[in-house]
């Protein structure tokens, strides 16, 4: 998420520092001898030092990122403002001291950093408190988003599972089966009823087992075998121990999908695709024979993937392409994020 920078607006900012200012002429006004021009010197000088203490503060806060909403309370950047509201505080007091010669400077220096103590400290915990709640607000907005996003590209996924060509191409073969009394169109009904069967029970999941997602590709590649025969040619290369890992339902099915939709599959020019293990990875890589007539293609179902990683693992699927093979390198999610 882009970073963002906390603000106050400067009405706040310099209302503020005058009512405090206006406040601390009050006392003098009740005393006995009112002096106008030393309460004028008194406000001034705290007017002036919170406008510092405002705007000191404000400028030292970090820009606005997800990792600084856990770092809570920050006491160093307390104890680097109130040591220089100290040293601005004591110069102040000595400005006050060439207004006011009359003034005892001891007594009064004291009372000139009590008093910026007092402001630096009150300030700092109300900042403090608007920063902590424009963070929640920035939480309570990247959220929204990521859920807005994650439905969006579950909604993508879904349209891309239940495919009305893909759909409409296994009801032609079963027809033409039927028709030939091909002795397997009961293996072809099963499968296909097992594809679907799989999409309604894993599209809700985040999640599922690289063994169940591979169930779930060879059903489809069955009937992808039953229309293409051997113009498609699909090899299985994953290691035992990472099909324990996990993947993001329908991430193989659409990339093989992908793969016919951009090249030629045909008995006299086969499509080979592999799918095997690499360190970290689960590759899926076909060779090159594009269509004479290409798709149109807006590339959503590689976005959608690429979304998904983002949004489970913060990470992004690795796009390879040459003049002669397409590869898409998906990294591992383990059940322990921390593996």
């Amino acid at each position: 998420m882009r970073k963002k920078t906390f603000e106050v607006s400067n009405r706040t900012i310099w209302l503020s520092s005058l009512f405090l200012g206006v406040l601390i002429a009050v006392p003098k006004i009740a005393e006995p001898h009112f002096n106008p021009y030393e309460a004028v010197v008194n406000s001034l000088i705290t007017f002036l030092f919170s406008l510092f203490v405002w705007y000191y503060n404000i400028m030292t806060l970090p820009a606005y990122s997800s990792r600084d909403v856990a770092s809570g309370f920050s006491f160093g950047r307390l104890v680097k403002s109130l040591a220089l509201g100290i040293g601005v505080m004591l110069f102040l007091a000595w400005f006050q001291q060439l207004l006011l010669s009359h003034l005892d400077f001891g007594p009064a220096m004291l009372m000139v950093e009590i008093r910026g103590i007092l402001i630096n400290l009150t300030f700092y915990m109300f900042l403090h408190l608007l920063y902590q709640s424009y963070h929640n607000q920035q939480v309570s907005i990247e959220l929204e988003r990521t859920k807005t996003d994650n439905l969006g590209a579950q909604y993508e996924l879904l349209k891309q599972q239940v495919n009305p060509h893909f759909l409409f191409n296994s009801l032609n073969t079963l027809k033409y089966m039927v028709e030939s009394h091909d002795a397997h169109s009961v293996d072809f009904i099963l499968k296909l009823s097992d594809f679907y069967r799989f999409t309604l029970e894993n599209r809700k999941h985040d999640l599922i087992k690289l063994s169940e997602e591979l169930d779930i590709l060879n059903a489809y590649v069955y009937l992808l075998k039953a229309r293409f025969e051997d113009g498609i040619d699909l090899s299985i290369r994953i290691d035992q121990q990472q099909q324990a890992t996990f993947i993001p339902p329908f991430t193989l099915q659409l990339l093989v999908e992908n793969c016919i939709k951009h090249n030629t599959v045909s008995l006299d020019r086969p499509l080979h695709i592999q799918l095997y293990s690499d360190p970290g990875y689960v590759v899926v890589e076909n060779r090159l024979q594009p269509k004479r007539t290409p798709e149109p293609s807006l590339g959503l179902g590689l976005e959608n993937i690429n979304q998904r990683y983002l949004h489970l693992l913060n990470k992004e699927v690795e796009i390879i392409r040459d003049e002669h093979s397409f590869k898409v390198k998906l990294p591992l999610i383990h059940e322990y994020r921390n593996h």
